[in-house]
């Protein structure tokens, strides 16, 4: 069965639920999953749950950056070399080992604001290995990103609590 490239993007909530819960079927269905995550630290309920699961292995930076727009010039260089790693190490991983699906949430985010090697994510898309199914997440995507996707859905924020001042929750938003 040939992977495709699937694409969660928007200003709603539930890219990462999304990724989350495509890669639970395709665990459940006895395939393995790498599931990484950028520009987020290590906090969501939900990985907690998916660390339990034999068949997903999950990845994260140990170092959290907080919030790009709060990052000072050095600090911005040092996610950068800490990303690039990250995704460098996935992408090795993805190919050198029998993984059925290669999750990179919030991956948009951090090429828009270039804190990876655009040329390093695009050489995987171009190249990957065809049984692979790769997830990507964030927002806006950019065009040459939309050229790989086979599918992309767009989840659009109509309404959220936090717009009336309600932080996220434990287990409901984090």
């Amino acid at each position: 069965m040939k992977g495709l490239v699937h694409i969660y993007e928007g200003d709603g909530k539930g890219k990462t639920t999304a990724a989350i819960g495509l890669s639970i079927r395709c665990a459940g269905s006895g395939r393995k999953v790498l599931f990484s995550q950028f520009l987020k630290a290590d906090q969501s309920s939900e990985m907690n749950i998916l660390k339990k699961l034999d068949n997903i292995e999950y990845m994260v930076s140990e170092v959290d950056f907080g919030f790009f727009f709060q990052m000072s010039q050095e600090t911005k260089i040092k996610a950068r070399e800490v990303y690039d790693g990250l995704l460098k190490t996935v992408i090795d991983k993805a190919i050198s080992q029998v993984y059925r699906m290669l999750v990179l949430d919030e991956i948009l985010d951090a090429y828009n604001v270039e804190l990876i090697d655009h040329n390093i994510l695009l050489d995987f898309l171009a190249n990957k290995p065809d049984h692979l199914e790769v997830i990507l997440t964030g927002r806006n995507p950019r065009p040459e990103l939309i050229d790989y996707a086979h599918y992309i859905t767009e989840l659009k924020k109509i309404k959220h609590p936090y717009d009336s001042g309600i932080q996220a929750r434990i287990g409901i938003e984090k």
